[in-house]
């Protein structure tokens, strides 16, 4: 999942997927911008070594609220300068002016960022929740300064007839359009209509949140020695490590996080326990309470429709896929149509497989939600002779990270170097930072920081985030990238093993690191990128985790230190087409979801009435759950980052499974020169430069054929 910050114009999307900052109430905000001090170090330009860096050290929540207040106020000036220049409007006095407004509020929001996303807590979410409207008016502000849009529009117009150089011709059009779907050209009353709409919805987003995370910190699930059967000992040390830290010493902690709740229901044999665990899980923001997000959900699908309405569109899919690969919800809708049936059906494969296990075993039961992965995991073990444990031994934190930057090392000749300790500032004792350089040149192309680890007032997932993108236009800026996950940490003194899924994300986040590092973009909005594109990057690195050169050096055995055997190689691939029923199946099931509940009447929309009998129009297999249920989906309901986009991830491993396609069948196969050469200068290396189709097309030489992605999972392929 990639998360960005853009307030160069007009967005602000925050690492907890959207936080759409704006003010108009300009006296009631002047009053308290006199509170700010100028000094503020959240606003204050990053001093130090690699072209400054952020001071995560010294940032406090304290300093947040006026350090936002001033940032929209000095971003503000900017815009009404550029809005009321007396000059005739041109490319180098409106578009590049934009581009270069906002520095000190992009500033304060990387900070705004870390602790909302890796450092929450209670006193930070007060902050938040007051300023999110103040967020919306501030964006309102500069969306709909009609001098401003007027001027944007002069430079599109002359462009149609005198085009720009290709970046620039890019970069207008681009704004343009963002001006445009954002009411723009709306009558008075209307644009009051949707910047109200707007203010409400970005409280409704950092509720439902602060309710998320409230489940997430607060349904934790305690357990004895005696009910610990089935669980790994890394595992247990590492419960114990947290129950201790929460005051429970003596006991063994399941968090309500998918770090600990997935490894806990592949191996725990207390059937109950799992049940509990699952259900905590599955019920966050929906459990009756002040923290249930379903009416929650209503309103703000009530409210996207109304203001698209404004817009003249039917609804909120029509709108958001315009300008995505996708261009219609018809599009996306008929990939997702054609994929279902081949998932369901080997879902029923699967439960069948399991209960076969079951019945074997002498278990009296019927597999529920709660046993999948407990029987799948007994299944991969009988079916391929595949201990999930086994291959976990191989898989550890440490070594995959230096696998990473091997495969970087070769694709993009990077090197990366640990930077010395305390040279530069992190925010918390588990953030690790390393240098990047072109290999050849020595030239620094940025810094990666790395915050491995769950912990309490960190959201749960992963993602990738920039705290400094590439450009030139205003001097060389060099990188600085983020990965952030939520492994559980391990005991002192034990290695950190993961799941082949976790590695696999891990790579996949990984992915976007390098998509931020290989920009060679002049223009900011040009650093952006398309949402069912921009996934196909970072999915696409997940396939150099099971390459030979990755597997033979880097997948060791974390006590003996030998290389993982060639017969487990040989299982762990030919199980890769294992259990691809669920994993397309929950994934899928959410991203129809999320498109459905925006084609839908938000008219007295029952939220979990509407989930129930979409996934009963659907059959949905009744053993497996949505991925995110719709409570809790954060990618579409905490903003509008994945909102109609979820699909996006199928969209983009259509593109992946056809581009790896084309790497196994190279010469040098996925380390191949040629390829890697081209995988930088079209598919990286432009971010959002040129159309992905057409970056797609420049790569492969045709369009993308789905008969790969089928192929990919195992499923019959039926027409390319």
């Amino acid at each position: 999942m990639i998360k960005l910050f853009k307030t160069k114009h007009i967005f602000i999307i925050s690492l907890t997927l959207i936080a759409m900052a704006s003010c108009t109430q300009d006296q009631e905000i002047s009053k308290e911008v006199q509170k700010s001090a100028v000094d503020n170090i959240l606003l204050q330009p990053w001093t130090g070594p690699y072209g400054g860096v952020p001071a995560f050290d010294q940032m406090k929540v304290a300093d947040v609220k006026d350090a936002m207040l001033k940032g929209m106020e000095l971003n503000l000036d900017e815009i009404d300068a550029i809005a009321n220049n007396p000059e005739p409007p041109t490319f180098e006095n409106t578009i590049v002016e934009m581009e270069r407004a906002g520095e000190e509020l992009d500033r304060a929001m990387k900070y705004y960022g870390i602790l909302s996303s890796n450092q929450s807590s209670p006193e930070f979410r007060d902050i938040q929740t007051e300023l999110a409207p103040l967020f919306s008016e501030f964006r309102s502000k500069i969306s709909q300064n009609e001098k401003l849009f007027q001027r944007i529009k002069a430079v599109y117009d002359a462009s149609q007839t005198t085009p720009l150089e290709a970046d620039q011709q890019r970069v207008v059009e681009l704004i343009y359009k963002e001006f445009e779907m954002n009411g723009a050209e709306l009558d008075k009353a209307k644009k009051e209509r949707y910047a109200a709409i707007n203010k409400e919805l970005s409280s409704l987003y950092t509720e439902f949140s602060n309710h998320v995370l409230h489940d997430e910190e607060n349904y934790v699930t305690y357990l004895t020695k005696a009910q610990l059967g089935g669980l790994s000992d890394g595992f247990v040390k590492s419960a114990a490590q947290i129950a201790t830290d929460k005051g429970h010493e003596g006991k063994y902690a399941i968090t309500n996080t998918r770090s600990s709740m997935d490894p806990f229901l592949t191996y725990s044999t207390e059937r109950e326990l799992r049940k509990q665990v699952w259900t905590n899980y599955y019920s966050r923001g929906d459990n009756g309470d002040e923290y249930d997000n379903n009416a929650l959900i209503a309103e703000v699908l009530r409210l996207r429709r109304e203001r698209v309405e404004l817009l003249g569109y039917k609804n909120y899919a029509e709108w958001r896929l315009q300008n995505r690969m996708a261009k219609t919800p018809e599009n996306a809708m008929n990939l997702m149509e054609a994929v279902w049936p081949a998932a369901i059906a080997r879902v029923a494969e699967e439960v069948e497989d399991m209960q076969a296990v079951a019945d074997k075993n002498g278990d009296d039961i019927t597999i529920e939600p709660w046993d999948y992965r407990f029987y799948a995991e007994k299944v991969r073990k009988e079916k391929y002779n595949l201990d999930s444990d086994e291959v976990k031994q191989y898989l550890q934190l440490a070594n995959l990270t230096d696998a990473m930057h091997y495969v970087a090392g070769r694709l993009f000749n990077y090197e990366f170097t640990p930077v010395p300790e305390g040279s530069v500032p992190v925010f918390h004792e588990d953030v690790n930072v390393w240098e990047v350089t072109d290999k050849t040149t020595g030239e620094n192309i940025g810094l990666w920081y790395l915050d491995p680890y769950a912990r309490e007032g960190k959201r749960s997932g992963a993602w990738a985030t920039t705290y400094r993108s590439y450009s030139t236009f205003d001097g060389k800026k060099n990188v600085l990238a983020s990965n952030n996950s939520n492994f559980v940490k391990p005991a002192p003194g034990e290695a950190l093993l993961v799941s082949w899924d976790d590695a696999t994300t891990f790579f996949h986040e990984f992915g976007h690191a390098l998509h931020f590092f290989s920009s060679n973009v002049k223009y900011p909005t040009l650093d952006g990128g398309v949402r069912d594109y921009t996934e196909f990057q970072s999915q696409l690195l997940e396939r150099w985790l099971s390459t030979d050169e990755v597997i033979n050096n880097y997948l060791v055995h974390n006590k003996t230190g030998e290389a993982m055997p060639a017969a487990l190689v040989a299982k762990i691939k030919k199980a890769s087409t294992f259990n691809q029923g669920f994993s397309t199946t929950e994934y899928l099931a959410s991203a129809i979801m999320d498109m459905k509940l925006h084609l839908a009447d938000p008219a007295n929309i029952d939220i979990d009435k509407f989930e129930r009998e979409t996934l009963a129009e659907l059959n949905m297999p009744k053993e497996l759950p949505m991925r995110h249920r719709t409570p809790q989906f954060g990618h579409v309901f905490s903003g509008e980052g994945y909102a109609t986009a979820y699909y996006g991830y199928m969209w983009a491993d259509v593109l992946t499974a056809d581009a790896a396609e084309a790497f196994a069948e190279a010469p040098g196969g996925f380390y191949d020169q040629e390829m890697a050469d081209k995988l930088v200068k079209y598919l990286f290396a432009p971010r959002n430069a040129m159309e992905p189709a057409e970056a797609y097309r420049l790569f492969m030489g045709r369009d993308a054929k789905i008969g790969a992605l089928m192929r990919d999972r195992g499923f019959p392929v039926t027409g390319e």
